[in-house]
Order: C-alpha cells, then structure tokens, then sequence
C-alpha cells in the first residue's frame, strides 16, 4: 500500500518508520525547506529494539495514496491540510481530541475517514529520528478493518497492540478519558505521574479529572469502564509526563484546546459541572502567561 504521513513528530515518525519496516511504500510529508536535505532512512528507538524504514519525502500530497494518516497537533491540522492537492482512498487522523473528525468528513467524505488514537509516550530527536518510551496501542475504526486488516497483523507482528473499535465515540473518548486528565495534572503541576500520585492534594486533582472526563464521554455515547479508568494510570512509569507538559516547558503552543475543550464543551452541553478540569485548565492558562 502507499501510505502518506501528514505531520513529521513523534507519532508520525513512529507510524512512518514501522509502516517502512515492513516494507510498505511511505512518503513523509515536510516543509518545502527540508525536502532536499531530509533523511531518507527513519529510525526508532523503541522498547524493544531500533527500528529502520526507508521512507520518500515530499512538500505536498500531490497524489492519491491509499493511505493518508494524519498526526499533527489539533491547531495545526487547518494549516497542514493546505498542502494535500488531492483526496486519498482513506484518511486516518492519530490527533488527540474529537472535534477533528467531523471537520475532516466535512472536506474529505464521511466514508473516507476512518478514525483512530494512539497511546503511546513518544518524541522526535531528530530529522527522521525518533523515540518510543512506552509501549503503543493504536485503536482503529471498525469501518477501516476491510482494507487495513492485513496490515494491522503485520503491526501486531512486529510488536505493536492493535485492534479494531466499533464505537467511534468509544475509540475516541477512551483515549481522550485518559489523556486529558494527565496532560492537565501533569501540566499545571509541573510534576511527572510518579510525583502526582505521592502528593494527595494532586492525586486528587487527577482522580476529579478523570471522573469529570468519563462523565462526558459516557454521555457522548461512549462506552469506557469507570473502574479502568480509575486503575489506568497505576501501570505507567512514574517518569510520565504528557507531551503538553513538554510543550509547556519547551515554550512550544499548547494543544489545550483540543485535549481539554471536548471536556468543557460536552460538560455545557450534557450539564455535567466540571470544576476540576476548569481550573486545571485556568492553571494552565496563567503559566502560559507567565512564560510570555
């Protein structure tokens, strides 16, 4: 298959070296001035092991692709969309958040877009260099299975966990339940998952926000286990911080609207009071004021 990779970070990188790997023809799209000078080899340093893949590079989607997998941050995605000159046969977006899929049926048909989410801690080291801290769950719409079934076993061959959701507000939320709550703790904290849960006053921030998050999604249709939830985060390395944290700490723009608006907005929406994730997010706000 021809794969496109809409977005050269963390998550892209790792997409684009895997798909590689296996052999897969993949075009990693960059800025019109890295082109000329970027990488043709990718690598990953994963958990178990590096990775390679050989990968073409390109400005633009300019041909079609059977798959157009798109893994830019959720303020960047309008930007980004500048540079695809055509419709691919399928389009997977990797962002975090929800709002993103209704705005990506709206230009591309609602057919073509077939969700999905990745759980993983991951960063890019370099031109075409990438990490993978923690292992990787990439949860895919039913609706893409008849044509990437394949291509998920060769995925779960090589290491990583895969399946197939048949509820998109399921897929999408049961990430998001996890996420947003960490990103926010992790955020206006400064503290990484290990220190949050030593500190009882934090530890109960994060639970609040977690609890607040399931009650949206489970409204929005969603079907996610409070129970997990609330157990979720005992497995993880202690070290963990959210990559909006690290955005935060770099001065890089936050993606504070799209992990945490859904939240806020489904909360107005549905009537579910969401105090904690408010003023988590008005933490957030004033130390992004006081970094400027």
């Amino acid at each position: 298959m021809k794969h496109a990779i809409l977005g050269a970070g963390a998550i892209g990188g790792l997409m684009g070296t895997r798909l590689g790997s296996l052999g897969e023809d993949v075009t990693l799209i960059v800025r019109p001035g890295e082109v000329a000078d970027y990488p043709k080899t990718l690598s990953l340093e994963s958990p178990s092991g590096t990775i390679t893949g050989p990968a073409k590079v390109a400005a633009r989607v300019s041909q079609i692709f059977d798959v157009l997998w798109v893994a830019t941050k959720t303020y960047q995605l309008e930007g980004a969309l500048e540079v695809v000159d055509t419709t691919p046969n399928m389009l997977v977006p990797l962002l975090n958040g929800v709002d993103h899929v209704a705005a990506l049926r709206a230009r591309f048909g609602q057919d073509r877009v077939v969700p999905a989410t990745i759980a993983v801690e991951a960063d890019r080291s370099a031109a075409a260099r990438f990490v993978q801290r923690s292992p990787a769950r990439l949860h895919i719409a039913a609706s893409g299975e008849p044509a990437l079934k394949d291509l998920v076993a060769r995925l779960q061959e090589e290491g990583l966990q895969c399946q197939f959701i048949a509820n998109e507000a399921t897929l999408l939320w049961s990430k998001l339940c996890f996420l947003e709550p960490l990103a926010l703790a992790t955020t206006a904290s400064g503290k990484n998952l290990g220190e949050i849960r030593a500190d009882p006053g934090w530890q109960a921030k994060l639970d609040s926000a977690v609890a607040e998050a399931w009650a949206v999604a489970t409204k929005a249709g969603a079907q996610v286990d409070a129970e997990k939830l609330r157990t979720i985060f005992v497995g993880w390395a202690p070290t963990l911080r959210a990559s909006m944290a690290k955005d935060l700490a770099a001065g890089r723009r936050l993606e504070l609207d799209g992990i945490a608006g859904p939240v806020v907005r489904g909360g107005t929406r549905y009537g579910i009071p969401v105090p904690t994730t408010a003023g988590l997010i008005a933490t957030i706000e004033s130390l992004i004021t006081q970094c400027t």
